[in-house]
């Protein structure tokens, strides 16, 4: 299966041995050498454990949201439910997705590597379940499930005219989005679609909180969710794009940056307590952190720019390329690029190599 498959531009001060951050997150496991749990750790069990807390909080987020839109799913009449006759309801339960999307996201690096099952029941894409499954009843919490499958049916009048055609191109099993349209739909959505996101996010929530995090899925991790941004910017030419029905994936980057900020800051003082070109590579990484995160806070909203017509990743033009989006394709082309000297995925493997930490 292929993997997916806020302007959150974090300014964040180091301080070592814990990581702060600007209101739009928590403050996690700071605290002095002699106090708690972290005394007498050394850099790299102090960089997982505040790696391993951040994700417990954003864990613990997604779990609430999922819960809170499922409370606020209207209760089922004989003709479902739609956007205008429950208003109130449906904003309640795109905002709650919004907050669960962002949770996610922050994590989503630590979380594919951890639990792999759950990641593609929580945050796989339509079409990789039609591929591989189908989906005969779209509420029911079976076939299609998770957030998207959610996503899809609460922007269902909205949906981009692209994102329509491709999916509408998926063959026999290919269902059109729609609000629920009946008692049993609404029902269904509630105590099927719903339910099953509460109780992946729970059950993820529950089990992450007694593992033994590691470097490799605490450091690596993050760098394969900082890889995945040229896909995610890429696929909006076909409507493939990750958060397509709500029109949120550029939201859903900058979390996915934002993340890998905090995890780099967890690290920095370890990777600063190595000789050699350690503190090259770090100027490096936060070089290309902030190129990355001054492109993503300079553009509006929570959706990519449009894409040029007749876009070709492989071949754009010069006038294409100076579009928003052709700028943005270039920015983060560059710097997913594991191959580019001096790219923030490149600048982020070589910290990793210089800490020793072993490859997934």
């Amino acid at each position: 299966m292929t993997r997916r498959e806020g302007a959150v531009s974090a300014r964040r001060t180091y301080i070592p041995g814990c990581f702060a951050i600007a209101a739009s997150f928590t403050l996690l496991a700071c605290g002095s050498d002699d106090e708690g749990p972290r005394a007498g750790l050394g850099y790299e069990e102090r960089a997982v454990l505040d790696v391993k807390a951040f994700i417990q909080t954003n864990l613990d987020d997604l779990a609430s949201a999922a819960a809170a839109l499922q409370a606020a799913a209207p209760e089922a009449d004989e003709d479902g439910w739609s956007a205008a006759a429950d208003k109130d309801a449906v904003d309640a339960m795109k905002a709650e997705w919004k907050k669960a999307r962002q949770a996610y996201e922050r994590v989503e690096g630590a979380i594919a590597v951890i639990f792999r099952e759950l990641d593609e029941s929580t945050d796989a894409r339509y079409d990789a379940f039609i591929e591989a499954s189908g989906d005969a009843d779209p509420f029911d919490g079976e076939g299609v499930t998770g957030v998207h499958a959610i996503e899809r049916i609460l922007w269902s009048d909205a949906i981009p005219p692209a994102v329509v055609e491709f999916e509408s191109g998926l063959g026999a099993r290919y269902l059109p989005a729609a609000f629920p349209a009946t008692e049993a739909e609404a029902k269904a959505f509630k105590r099927g679609l719903c339910a099953r996101l509460v109780a992946d996010t729970r059950k993820m929530q529950s089990d992450f909180r007694g593992l033994a995090l590691d470097a490799p899925s605490a450091f690596r991790g993050v760098i394969g969710s900082l890889s995945e941004q040229v896909e995610k910017v890429a696929k909006a030419a076909t409507g493939e794009e990750e958060s397509r029905y709500a029109q949120y994936t550029l939201a859903d980057m900058r979390a996915n940056v934002a993340a890998g900020r905090l995890t780099y800051d967890a690290f920095q003082g370890w990777l600063l307590s190595k000789e050699g070109d350690a503190a090259a590579v770090d100027r490096a990484v936060l070089d290309g952190f902030e190129r990355i995160e001054e492109a993503y806070a300079a553009l509006p909203g929570d959706a990519l720019p449009p894409v040029p017509d007749m876009w070709s990743s492989g071949a754009p033009t010069a006038e294409q390329i100076e579009t928003p989006f052709g700028q943005l394709f270039s920015l983060v082309q560059r710097e997913s690029d594991d191959t580019v000297e001096g790219s923030l995925v490149r600048s982020m493997i070589d910290a990793a190599d210089l800490l020793d930490i072993p490859e997934l």
